[in-house]
């Protein structure tokens, strides 16, 4: 009897020793879409399973033991694309790779700017991080590529350039000048720290994500308190283009802006409320510091969105339209702002990235996909090229009524 488990792990190990790299690959996925999915999706996942497995089969007809895994990468894609979860997807090893990179702080080959398309092939820039080969050559947002090598500007091209590390020439129009930057993609930090920018009195807090392996909320109290300190007379949390990123960043980002907020998380192992106030985070006896020597910003608050805010920047910009706290401005968000993801690793250095958990409020109110702004007003980037963030000074405009908080009473 004793020799039984024994028998029985040989037998699994035989049998997973014939399967190929593609169907180790999909079984691991679906292991997890069966165990730890939370998410809002109503679809039967075990009749997307067996699809997915016949299709594997199909595809791996001509060498059933050696499959690749790369063949399971698409049959994947439409798995989860069919569970009807934004927020759920698949990571192949490229992607993983540049994912961990970003989640941790870590290096990674870029240019390290993030471009919107705007007339034709050409592309405006949007955001340079601090540091990278983009920042040394000078780029600037609202900046606009027309050309590379001498050539029309394409994405593929710059692509292309990245992969190999060759040295390109950009056009660049920057208002009415023209001009050209030599620059070659390098490995260079992906961290991008929220930072303070100024309009006349008025303090702009950009948070650019939410990830950048760590000390986004400490930066948010730190600037919060420097806004303070410098007497600014309103401040506005610029979140556009900001995909989101590691929950307890965002939540200690919040709680610079809402004394107290709760929320209930829903897994499939049941409900768990969590509580945030003056950085600190508690679920049961369980205390987590989020930040140290927290501050709190009181005066007139307006928070910028776009069709770019998703995920943890939806969270944030929610707890801070739900409590009042602040006014809205700009787009309908990208729609994926009721939930929380978690990464899973996958065989061949691949991942999945699954809904594990969704939120309500303690009365019940659930977390909303998307946010519609309290004051609508869309991108303009022909506006931005021509050095006039429409978005940004509308938003100066809406802080003459935006909500403050009453430090009397918070006193009391």
């Amino acid at each position: 009897m004793r020799r039984a488990p024994m028998i029985l792990v040989a037998l699994l190990t035989f049998a997973v020793a014939h399967a190929s790299p593609a169907q180790d690959l999909l079984d691991a996925a679906h292991d997890h879409l069966a165990r730890d999915y939370g998410g809002l999706s109503t679809a039967d996942r075990s009749a997307l399973a067996r699809a997915a497995d016949d299709d594997l089969a199909r595809a791996c007809a001509p060498t059933p033991d050696t499959c690749p895994a790369s063949t399971a990468y698409p049959i994947l894609d439409r798995e989860l694309i069919a569970l009807g979860d934004e927020h759920s997807a698949f990571q192949d090893p490229d992607d993983y790779r540049d994912f961990i990179a970003s989640a941790t702080g870590g290096d990674r080959l870029q240019y390290g700017v993030k471009l919107a398309p705007l007339e034709g092939q050409s592309r405006l820039v949007l955001e340079v991080i601090p540091g990278s080969a983009a920042a040394d050559a000078g780029l600037q947002r609202g900046d606009v590529l027309t050309t590379i090598n001498g050539n029309g500007y394409t994405y593929d091209a710059l692509r292309e350039a990245r992969s190999s590390a060759a040295t390109i020439t950009l056009g660049v129009r920057r208002l009415a000048r023209n001009f050209t930057v030599t620059l070659r993609a390098r490995e260079s930090s992906t961290v991008d720290l929220p930072h303070l920018e100024w309009r006349g009195s008025v303090a702009v807090l950009r948070i650019p994500t939410f990830l950048s392996g760590g000390s986004v909320a400490q930066t948010v109290h730190d600037l919060v308190r420097d806004a303070q300190t410098r007497n600014a007379t309103g401040m506005i949390v610029d979140l556009r283009g900001n995909g989101g990123g590691d929950l307890g960043e965002c939540d200690g980002a919040v709680s610079a802006f809402v004394p107290t907020f709760t929320r209930v998380t829903r897994t499939p192992d049941g409900d768990t409320s969590i509580t945030v106030s003056d950085g600190l985070r508690r679920s049961g006896r369980a205390r987590d510091r989020l930040v140290d020597d927290a501050a709190l910003w009181t005066g007139p608050l307006v928070i910028a969105v776009n069709e770019g805010s998703a995920s943890c920047s939806e969270f944030f910009a929610f707890e801070n339209q739900y409590a009042h706290r602040a006014t809205l401005i700009g787009e309908r968000t990208a729609g994926v702002g009721n939930s929380a993801t978690r990464l899973f690793r996958l065989p061949g250095d691949a991942a999945l990235q699954l809904t594990v958990q969704h939120y309500v409020k303690p009365d019940g109110t659930p977390y909303p996909s998307s946010l519609t702004p309290d004051v609508a007003v869309s991108e303009d980037y022909a506006r931005l090229a021509r050095g006039d963030d429409a978005l940004l000074t509308a938003a100066v405009q809406a802080l003459a009524t935006a909500p403050v908080l009453d430090a009397h009473a918070l006193a009391r």
